[in-house]
Parts: structure tokens; C-alpha cells; sequence
């Protein structure tokens, strides 16, 4: 997987769907199911993490955040992470 984009590989248990873009943004809605991995990638841009439903763990920089529904993380581009889910999950990635 390219470390700085979300492909369209599929990958059981999670999916990704693009909600809105613009030259300067897009808004990423994101679904993981129980006990499931977003695998390690980076993001070009700055970004900010919304969790509408379920419960997260995001790992970067050798520490984990664990998020629930309506919490939210922001990070830095470049910097590898990943996610697992604790429940069925949904979540924004705005970048």
C-alpha cells in the first residue's frame, strides 16, 4: 500500500468512501468493523479525525488514542498511523 494514500484495495471489514472534495480539501467517511485494522499509512495533508459511532483506537507516534463516538484527534501529515476498531466504527477523516 502506497504509505500516503487510501487505495481502493479491498480489505475485509473496513471501507472507505470519499464524501466530498474540493482543490483544497476532502472528507473521507470511514467504516471498520469490530476487531478490524486500517492498516499503516501516512496522510498528505493535516488532518483531522471525527468519530460519529463505535470506539477506536489510533496509533501514531508509539502511542495509542482511544476515541469514542463524537471525540476527535487531529495529527500531522507524513506521520505513520494506523487504526483498530474496539466495535463497528465510523469515522470522518477531514484533509
Amino acid at each position: 500500500m502506497n504509505k500516503n494514500s487510501i487505495t481502493d484495495i479491498p480489505i475485509k471489514g473496513l471501507n472507505v468512501t470519499k464524501i466530498f472534495t474540493t482543490d483544497s480539501t476532502e472528507t473521507l467517511l470511514i467504516s471498520l468493523e469490530k476487531g478490524k485494522t486500517f492498516p499503516t499509512h501516512t496522510s498528505p495533508k493535516t488532518t483531522l479525525l471525527v468519530v460519529l459511532e463505535g470506539k477506536i483506537d489510533f496509533h501514531i507516534e508509539n502511542k495509542i488514542v482511544t476515541l469514542a463516538k463524537h471525540q476527535c484527534y487531529s495529527f500531522e501529515k507524513n506521520i505513520e498511523h494506523y487504526v483498530t476498531a474496539h466495535k463497528n466504527s465510523r469515522f470522518l477523516i477531514i484533509r
